[in-house]
C-alpha cells in the first residue's frame, strides 16, 4: 500500500496524523488545541515526540495535507 499527501480540511486533522503544511513543514500532531488563543478561526498543532517539540498555529482556512495510504 503506497502513502501519498492528500489535501484536507484543517478541521479533519485528528491527534496521530502526519501533516504538511504550504510552507513545507512536515509534523505528526500528537495535540491539536482549536481555538487557539481563544479565537475561533485559529488551531495549533502539537508535535511532542522524544525527538522534538514542535508547535505549528494556523487559521482555519489554510492550506494543508495529510499523508495517507491509498
Amino acid at each position: 500500500m503506497a502513502e501519498q499527501w492528500k489535501p484536507t480540511k484543517i478541521t479533519d486533522i485528528q491527534p496521530g496524523d502526519r501533516i504538511r503544511t504550504a510552507d513545507g513543514a512536515e509534523m505528526t500532531a500528537t495535540r491539536v488545541e482549536h481555538n487557539f488563543f481563544g479565537r475561533a478561526d485559529m488551531i495549533a498543532f502539537i508535535e511532542d515526540t522524544p525527538q522534538r517539540w514542535f508547535k505549528r498555529p494556523m487559521p482555519i482556512d489554510a492550506d494543508v495535507e495529510v499523508l495517507a495510504a491509498d
